[in-house]
């Protein structure tokens, strides 16, 4: 059984919108409408295999595209939680976990999630990207052609980690480069510097990047530092 752009099972609208993935699958000539909430569009062809699973199965299709609008992402895989910034002024920013895996098409998918999300007041749209591992020989162009996705005009500045990442530091304009780490530890360091109340923060990348530890020190920016009763 086939799915995807065409096939049986046949993906014939997709939409990202602020919160959620909306796609439409057609099936034996019925339409089905999916809702998949805080996900980027190389979820799409996931929710179709779903789709074709359940018709191979002679499942109610109804029931499973509302099944699967209950589905969230787990951590690492575009999971959208709130930062306490500052615990007395409430102060926050969203954070989008995607640091499990990256290869170029999840990443421009990821970020199309980052441009969809409207910052809170005064706040910007920030990526923090770190290496895309296993891309064979062509992986310093791959790196470097993310300068040219149309997401990162709406993406206010972004940070990369690792020494193929620096590829596509080099290729941004200047006013959208950030910090430009070796390691994700480095920039796990300055977790209080990354993030300002009402901003939106991608963080991607591959297993191996540990881009995973920068998500642990956003996390911990509501928590006051060792040093900070002490005034030093």
């Amino acid at each position: 059984m086939s799915f995807g752009k065409a096939g049986q099972v046949a993906l014939t609208s997709l939409r990202q919108t602020p919160s959620a993935l909306v796609a439409t699958a057609s099936v034996d000539g019925d339409s089905y409408h999916i809702r998949l909430s805080d996900a980027g569009a190389h979820f799409a062809l996931n929710a179709l295999g779903c789709l074709a699973v359940a018709r191979a199965l002679g499942l109610d299709l109804a029931l499973a595209a509302q099944g699967l609008g209950r589905w969230q992402p787990p951590a690492g895989r575009g999971k959208r939680e709130t930062l306490l910034l500052d615990p007395a002024t409430e102060a926050t920013a969203i954070l989008i976990d995607d640091a499990f895996n990256a290869n170029p098409t999840s990443l421009a998918a990821a970020l199309d999630v980052l441009a969809a999300t409207q910052p809170g007041p005064g706040g910007r749209r920030i990526a923090i990207l770190g290496d895309m591992l296993e891309l064979g020989p062509d992986e310093t162009a791959l790196h470097a052609a993310i300068a040219q996705h149309p997401a990162v005009a709406k993406t206010d500045l972004i940070h990369t980690v690792g020494p193929r990442m620096k590829a596509l530091w080099q290729a941004l304009p200047q006013g959208k480069r950030g910090h430009c780490a070796a390691q994700a530890d480095d920039l796990g360091a300055k977790a209080h510097h990354l993030v300002h109340p009402g901003d939106v923060v991608l963080v991607k990348g591959s297993k191996g990047s540990y881009v995973s530890r920068v998500v642990d020190a956003l996390r911990h920016l509501g928590h006051p530092l060792p040093d900070d009763t002490t005034g030093e």
